[in-house]
């Protein structure tokens, strides 16, 4: 069925279980059942320091890929994740589960990475760039950087594609300080525009973030809003959704149970807008408009987006994972203008003019 892809990930699963003691037999039964894999720094090792931060964050990022991979498995019973384990000669690895080609899915992809080692020259001038004061000991930046992301391609073109990512990063200076910042956001990008889907996105990622600041949605939605900018296109990527980079206050605690808050988010804010188009009907011409806005997807990630420049600036870094944004088809058409007052013309405008959706 549905989860036939999983298979693979399973048999790890019982290979680690039949290694493992009665007791520890349970826990991997347990945890087997939550996640989609074994975790990147080992079930003994999260367990030792299941109060460290860092801990807390590999689970959260298991947990939101399991989640969202069941969620979206159920909506596309035909097909089924492959679920990809993998290892960074530099320091720790990551879990990759892509769906390609289902029934309602073009391509889905949820990557887990947790990443550890020495920072590159190149990855620590970006971000000595957005202004982050880094010491160096002997031009040596030690890091950790984990993180849970997804881009999801639907096939119809009356179903939006959505991204998410939430990420944590720690650096430790010359002098043992460390410094560390959470970052992610979650946004829709539709081919054709539906308000009521609109307004359901937004009205969700904004009751996730008012339980903590009231201040945050719109601080956040704007950032959004200038961050999917394609600056040579005039126009954001898609409808926006909530973004933020570099947050390291008012304390660990506090910012880590806000992600948590955003990542819970996911499958509520996006699923029902699934549901409800996936067996919507379409035109050939629909499938085209869909083409070229993933051509404008692409140019987006390929250009201007941090996450994919920071990944192709890392040392052993995975290619195959960091692109797997990219959809399987897009289109570019030399000198392409929709008609006047057409639907296509009606998101043009509102990706050009960012819109208020919740008030």
């Amino acid at each position: 069925g549905a989860l036939g892809g999983l298979a693979l990930g399973l048999w790890r699963w019982q290979q680690a279980a039949m290694a493992a003691s009665g007791e520890d037999g349970d826990e991997e039964e347990e945890l087997r059942q939550r996640f989609m894999a074994p975790p990147v720094s080992g079930l003994r090792e999260l367990r030792r320091r299941r109060r460290e931060l860092r801990s807390r964050m590999e689970l959260l990022i298991m947990e939101t890929q399991a989640e969202v991979c069941r969620a979206l498995a159920a909506l596309d019973p035909g097909a089924a994740f492959a679920v990809d384990t993998w290892e960074r000669k530099e320091g720790g690895g990551g879990i990759s589960c892509v769906l390609q080609d289902g029934e309602v899915f073009e391509k889905a992809g949820v990557n887990v990475s947790v990443v550890f080692g020495l920072l590159s020259e190149e990855a620590a001038r970006q971000m000595r760039s957005r202004g982050k004061a880094l010491k160096a000991k002997d031009g040596k930046l030690p890091f950790c950087a984990m993180g849970v992301s997804s881009v999801i391609h639907p096939k119809n073109p009356h179903v939006p594609t959505m991204h998410f990512n939430y990420r944590y990063f720690e650096i430790e200076e010359a002098d043992g300080t460390k410094q560390w910042w959470f970052g992610g956001g979650t946004d829709l990008t539709p081919t054709y525009l539906n308000e009521e889907d609109a307004v359901h996105f937004h009205k969700t990622l904004k009751e996730a973030c008012d339980k903590h600041d009231l201040k945050l949605y719109p601080k956040y939605k704007k950032w959004c809003d200038d961050y999917f900018y394609i600056k040579h296109r005039g126009e954001r990527r898609g409808i926006g959704g909530i973004f933020f980079d570099d947050v390291d206050s008012p304390s660990k605690e506090e910012v880590f149970q806000f992600v948590k808050s955003c990542a819970k988010a996911v499958v509520p804010c996006y699923v029902p807008i699934v549901k409800k188009h996936c067996h919507d009907s379409f035109t050939p011409e629909e499938k085209q408009w869909q083409q070229l806005r993933r051509g404008r997807y692409v140019e987006f990630n390929l250009v201007y987006d941090r996450g994919t420049k920071f990944g192709l600036l890392t040392p052993g870094s995975r290619i195959e994972s960091i692109l797997m944004s990219l959809p399987l088809t897009a289109r570019w058409e030399y000198m392409h203008t929709p008609p006047e007052s057409s639907k296509e013309a009606e998101i043009l405008e509102v990706l050009r003019n960012p819109k208020d959706w919740v008030h």
